[in-house]
Order: C-alpha cells, then structure tokens, then sequence
C-alpha cells in the first residue's frame, strides 16, 4: 500500500494532507524581519550573524497585515496611515514554517508557491531550492532531494523590492515614464508603488497558496483544448485538443488517451487512441453544439471536457478535467481612424458582431492576499449590471482561475492587459527574458478559459511614449517588448486571439502619418479635462470604442466614516492654512509631502458647480449632489455610445466597477462594497434591450431602441415630462437582432428643464429609464423632485 503524508501540527496548527496528495502548507507561519544592508541577506546562514525580530504570520498574506495584527503598524487602510508603510519599505522578510511528511521510495515532491512577493530566495532544510523575482506568477520547486523524512524547515527570504528596484540603471526613456521608476525592471504589479487610485505601498509577502504535493510519475503536463471553427447555423464545430504529458518509456504504445465531453451531466462525445509519444493534438467534430456566447446574445454554454490516461487493463493512471466553452472570438480592427476611412474595433463571437458594454477591472484589494475576499461578489456585481465584458487593466496583478470561472459562467468577455502600465519599459535581453518567462506562464494557465478575448500588450504605454516624447519623435512600434516579445509568445501558445498591442495603440501607420493624436485611434480612453459630461470633448469624440472613460463620485457616508478619523470626515476643505489632510489622502496624494493636491477633489466641487450651479455645504447634500453628477455622466456616456450602435460606434467599458482600497474615486461600487448612484444609473441602461434619449440633433432628440440579442424583438415605450405631467409620445417598435433602431424624434425644449420618463415593455416586462433635458445649471432640489416622480431608483 502506497504511503502518504502524515498529519501534523506546527505552530499551534493541524495540517491534514487532502485526497489529492496534497499538504496544503497555509496558515500559521513566523515572520522574521530587519532592516537591509548594503549586501541584502539571501541565506538562513547569513541571518545568524544579524538581530532580527520575529512575529506570528499568516500565509497567504502581506507583511503590514501581520505587522498591524502584532501592533506595529495601524490600519493602513484609514485616513493617511499608509504613508507609516514608507519605513518599511527598506525591510527584508523570512517566512518560516516546520512541518512534519513521510516520503514514499521513487516518487517526487513538488513544492509550489502560487504567488511570491516579489524578490526571494527558497530555502528548504538549509538547502537552496530557488530565486525569484516575479510576484505575478506562481513558481514550483522540485524538492524530492532535499525533503526529510520527519520534521522539515522551510524558509523564504524576501529582500526589500524597493532597495532592489533602485539597483537598476535607468535608460532616458524610462526616467521618462509616468510610472515609478523604482518599479520598471521588477516584475511586481505597477500599482504598488502609487497610482491615481491606489496608494502607495510597496507591499512583500506569500500572497497566495503553499502547497507540497507528491508527482505522479504518470501525468498530464498540460491540456489546451482549442476552437478551431463553428457553425451556428448547423450547431456544427469543431475543435482540437493538444496534449503533453509526462510518462515511463515503457507505457508508450500500451496506454491509450481517452477524451470524453458532457453537458448537464449527458455525456455527447467520446473517442480514443493510443499513445505512442509525448505530445499530440485530437481533432473532435462536434454536432448539436450549444455554443458559449456573451451575456444577451445567448447562454454561455459550458462543457465538461475530460482526457484520461488509460492502461490496457482500464486503469485510469491520469486524468484532466475542465470546463471548455465552444465558440471562436476575434478582435475585427484597423490601425487607423480617418474621417475618409473610418476605424473599427469590434469583438466578433461565433462570427457575430458584439456590442460591448462593460467595465475595467482595478485591484481587489492593495494588499493581494485579501483579492479572493471581494473576487465572487465582484464579479456578481458586473454580471448584475449586465456587462458582457471586463478590462482586466494592466496595473493588477492577474487574476486567478475562480475569477474567469465565474466569467465563463456569467458570459462575461475579459480583456486581459499584461501587467504593464504608463511606463516604457527596458529594451534589453533581461528584461526581454522576464516578459517571456511571464507571458508563457500565464498564458498557458489562462488560455483555456472561454471568456478570456483578447490579450493587450499593456495599459497606456503607447500613449506613455506619445504624451513624454513626441517632441523627440520616437515610435512607440520599435517597443521590443509589447511588439515583438509578446506576439512571438502568443504566436507560439495562443494564436487563436487576437493581440493588441497597447490600449490605445499608436499603429505604425498612425506614426507614420504623423497623427499620434486621440482622434486617430479607434480605441481610445477618454479622460481629458473631466470637465461638464456633455462637453465636446465626449460628445465630439472620434473613437469608436472608449475602453476607458470615468466620473468623479463621492462614496457614502458610511464608507466616509469608515475610511477616515472622525475628526476628517467633514468639511473636506478646512481652507488654504488648515486643509483636511485625510481627504487629500483619499483623493489620492501619494506623498505627503506633495503638501496641498486637492486636483482630484476640486473634480467634485467643479463637476457639482457645472450641473447644479453651486456646491453643497452640507455634507449628506454634497454626497447626494456628487453622486447624481456622477451617475448621470456615467449612464451619459453608456447611452451616446449605445445611441450610435454600430454606426460607428462599437463599445464602451467604463471606469470602473469597485475600488481596490478606501479612496475617493470614478469607482461606482467603493472598497466596502457600498454602491453609488452610479451603479444603479448604469445598470438600468445596460439592459439587453433598452429605450433611451440620446441629445437634440437639428431640433429634435432621437427615441432610439437598442437590441443587443440576436432575436428580433417588439415592444411599446411611452415618453411622459415629469416636470409638466404631459404624454409626448406613446408607440410601439420593432427592432432586428443585433441592431438598433430611431422609433421617434422628441421635440426639443430649449428654454425648459425637467426630466423625460421613458416606460417601455418588452417581453412582457416592463421597464423605466429617464433623460435629463434642458441647460445645465439645474437646480438640486428640483432634480431630487423629479428623479423621485420616476421611482426608477426607488
């Protein structure tokens, strides 16, 4: 009979091994720690020979967690308490953890670390197992030969990133860059060292699974199940299976691979062959497909897809299991937006036009360990808002398999940026290596799932290069990285999707026109001044995808009172000598001693001031005031671009779904999970089918209808004025899939204000949306009348 790990107590601690040879190493571990020295320590050895301290630690975690848990440090998530992170930032780390295992002759071990932050150093009973400097992927040890039998040590030893970080020589064009440069050699996601959203702290830690596990000699290196083609029409497709596995010469020619799929627990597809090497692809011919598609265009149908090792008596030596969706999905765009020519970017599934309506994905959580606390209901929420796509935006971390599990569930596209932003990164072989060591790792984890669409070389990069160097002429297309280490990768290991190779990307033909100008690229975030919603600089906007655009909103009072000291949480601006310190902290001001930054503050007060002519005093009415402003900015640029589907317009992924720390921000849904206004604006017109008002053209506003199903659909819609109480329209339309359709044109009233109600059927359900007519400024309290005449957000 095999053995198997024995259980074990370490710290304080019971660790049982799982039915999958498993031990899983989490929990409690000791946290030594010391400031560095000239010559960073990387050995058990070196550390007898200095003073350090110790205290108790979880894995996974962060160091400021255990360090506030062990009362060194205060909560860093309240009012400016995480500028005391500074003084740690010139730390080294030892996590260290005893635990007890028998091995078993002739198998191996494999210790795996699923994410390591960020510069380390593996050291298993004395014995150096491995060096890391990448927190953004996970790493596995074999560790067989240096495992005791018994008791075990096992120790990582993590130096201070930022001392690491200012090692590296600089070239001009990286000093150049928006991002900290303490961060562009290292391979540590770009928002740790300060954002526009997120604070700055510099964080170390083992923030994902420790887990030993015993290697089957028999076993499946890896699975990649591909869709080669579809036929919606004739439910046809057909797809390949590629498969690498690890096995004993002799079992060649004498086992057999056995690929089987199910859905809903029916198994519709089974076939076998032998195996006679260790590598090959199985084409499978699928009929009576239910295919995968994204939210509103039909359901996201998911198989079980199983391939086993068979031996010739039916024994299963190995077995992989995933959840496969059947469909193809392409990016159809040009690299230029001409007035002659116009740009496209549309996603394409199963040979389908989508319009895309959905939000960008920021970090979870500034401290990474606690990402899988929020990543459920996260996801929940954008499925409740009907987003059929996410940006995961390349100033995260990527996120895990739970993540695009729930996505491939929900029928939710996600846009995976790399994890690069507002930076030009180094142009050398070392850092050439890093990227490709990364790319391929990640890539092949995530190429599997059906909702990951597109992979984007980077956040901004190309725009990086345009806004800090276009006086000197460079082209962001000679980027070694985003434009030929990548795709090569890709090439390799995904050349199913499509890659862009920055978001927005400045096109060869773009620069070679001379024209590194937002208007020039299809795609396009719109930030600009953040001035009124209604400005040219939205309405007039030549992008036919906005990937990235955003409102200022105050978060509730609640979350206010929460992220702030008492004393902090009003007024927010105690005058020119005596200004409210937590709320330039929030805003957010990255050092302290930038002194006064009240930029993105003063976008309240000025946003308030266009819409409503005044700012509010009291603070309940200032929330409210700011929140209306945000909330209906947002549904603003969600109904333009809808109003305009397909000609020309093709998407929109606002910023953003929820904060990743306790802030003040464009989020609609903040740290605490508290909604907005915004949120509820934006879901209501996020519908499937929707009726909306886009702006007075010549006179008259368009009624437009919009059908994002691939079903034609009928319905009624009647348009009331809150303000006077008067029908101006009640009718019925119909509109073809996909499509969208004028039903009417509402008279303009220039000289009035109010709110149109517009109440609609479909299906035999109904519906409520509302525009805003009339010149701002308006006033609060007759907004407040009429929004609540319309018990849309009741």
């Amino acid at each position: 009979m095999m053995k198997r790990f024995i259980s074990l107590i370490c710290i304080g601690a019971c660790w049982l091994l799982s039915q999958a040879q498993t031990l899983d190493l989490n929990g409690e571990w000791q946290l030594s720690y010391w400031q560095q020295p000239d010559e960073p320590i990387t050995s058990p050895e070196e550390m007898s020979g200095i003073a350090y301290k110790t205290i108790p630690a979880i894995v996974p975690g962060n160091v400021e967690l255990d360090l506030m848990k062990a009362g060194l440090l205060a909560d860093v998530s309240v009012g400016s308490n995480n500028y005391l992170t500074r003084q740690w930032e010139d730390f080294q780390w030892c996590y260290t953890k005893s635990f007890d295992a028998e091995k078993e002759d002739g198998c191996r071990y494999e210790l795996s670390f699923g994410g390591i932050d960020c510069v380390a150093d593996i050291w298993l009973n004395g014995k150096h197992v491995g060096h890391t400097e990448n927190m953004l992927i996970g790493h596995d040890y074999d560790v067989t030969r240096h495992l005791a039998e018994g008791n075990n040590t096992l120790q990582v030893i993590i130096q201070s990133a930022v001392l690491h970080g200012r090692n590296y020589n600089l070239g001009a064009i990286s000093i150049g860059a928006w991002a900290s440069p303490e961060g562009t050699n290292l391979r540590k996601a770009p928002h740790v060292f300060g954002w526009d959203i997120l604070p700055r702290i510099v964080s170390a830690g083992l923030w994902k699974d420790v887990t030993l596990r015993k290697t089957e000699p028999t076993r499946f290196r890896d699975v990649h199940w591909m869709t080669a083609s579809v036929d919606t029409t004739s439910h046809r497709a057909t797809l390949f299976a590629n498969v690498q596995l690890v096995m004993p010469s002799a079992y060649y020619e004498n086992t057999r691979a056995v690929f089987t799929l199910s859905r809903n627990g029916k198994q519709v597809y089974r076939s076998e062959r032998p195996i006679v090497m260790h590598a090959f692809r199985q084409r499978i011919d699928l009929g009576n497909v239910d295919f995968w598609w994204p939210r509103g265009y039909g359901e996201a149908a998911l198989y079980d897809a199983k391939c086993e090792i068979v031996d010739g008596e039916g024994k299963t030596l190995a077995c992989d299991e995933k959840k496969i969706g059947v469909r193809t999905v392409r990016l159809d765009y040009t690299d230029i937006n001409l007035p002659e020519a116009p740009g496209k970017f549309c996603f394409v599934v199963n040979g389908e036009p989508i319009f895309v309506h959905g939000t960008n994905w920021v970090p979870l959580d500034a401290l990474h360990s606690r990402d899988r606390l929020w990543v459920d209901e996260t996801v929940a929420m954008a499925a409740d808002m009907n987003c059929n796509m996410i940006r995961c935006w390349g100033g995260n971390v990527y996120e895990d398999h739970r993540f695009f599990d729930l996505c491939d569930q929900y029928g939710i596209m996600v846009w995976q940026d790399f994890s690069m932003g507002c930076n030009i990164y180094p142009q050398g072989d070392d850092f050439a290596k890093k990227i490709e060591e990364e790319v391929k790792w990640i890539v092949c984890k995530l190429r599997n799932h059906a909702s990951l669409a597109l992979w984007s070389g980077n956040n901004e990069d190309d725009q990086c290069l345009d806004g800090n160097w276009k006086a000197f002429h460079i082209d962001p297309n000679k980027d070694r990285v985003s434009r030929r280490v990548i795709p090569e990768i890709l090439m390799e290991y995904d050349p199913t999707r499509t890659y862009l190779p920055s978001s927005p990307y400045y096109s060869e033909e773009v620069f070679r026109r001379d024209m590194i100008d937002m208007k020039h690229v299809p795609e396009n975030h719109l930030w600009g001044p953040r001035g009124y919603y209604k400005a040219p600089f939205y309405t007039e906007a030549e992008c036919v995808f906005a990937s990235e655009i955003g409102y200022h909103g105050a978060p509730n009072i609640e979350s206010l009172r929460k992220m702030m000291s008492p004393e902090c949480v009003y007024p927010w601006d105690k005058g020119t000598l005596n200004w409210n310190e937590e709320w330039l902290t929030k805003s957010i001001r990255q050092y302290k001693a930038e002194g006064k930054t009240m930029a993105r503050n003063n976008l309240m007060i000025n946003q308030q001031k266009l819409l409503f002519g005044e700012v509010a005093t009291r603070l309940e009415d200032f929330v409210y005031a700011s929140q209306v402003v945000q909330a209906e900015a947002m549904k603003y640029f969600v109904e333009m671009m809808r109003g305009d589907k397909f000609s020309p317009r093709t998407g929109i992924i606002w910023w953003n779904i929820r904060d990743g720390w306790p802030v003040i921000s464009d989020a609609v849904v903040d740290y605490y999970m508290s909604k907005k206004r915004a949120f509820h604006y934006i879901k209501n017109v996020q519908h499937n089918v929707c009726c909306l008002i886009n702006d007075a053209k010549d006179g008259k506003h368009p009624l437009v209808a919009v059908n994002d199903t691939r079903d034609e659909v009928q319905g009624e819609v009647e348009v009331t004025d809150i303000a006077s109480g008067r029908r101006l329209f009640k009718g019925t339309f119909q509109i073809r899939p996909n499509a969208k359709t004028d039903v009417t044109m509402i008279p303009e009233q220039p000289d009035k204000q109010g709110i149109y109600l517009i109440a609609y059927k479909v299906g035999g359900k109904e519906y409520r949306n509302h525009y805003l007519y009339g010149k701002a400024p308006f006033k609060l309290s007759d907004y407040k009348k009429w929004i609540n005449q319309t018990k849309i957000y009741d």
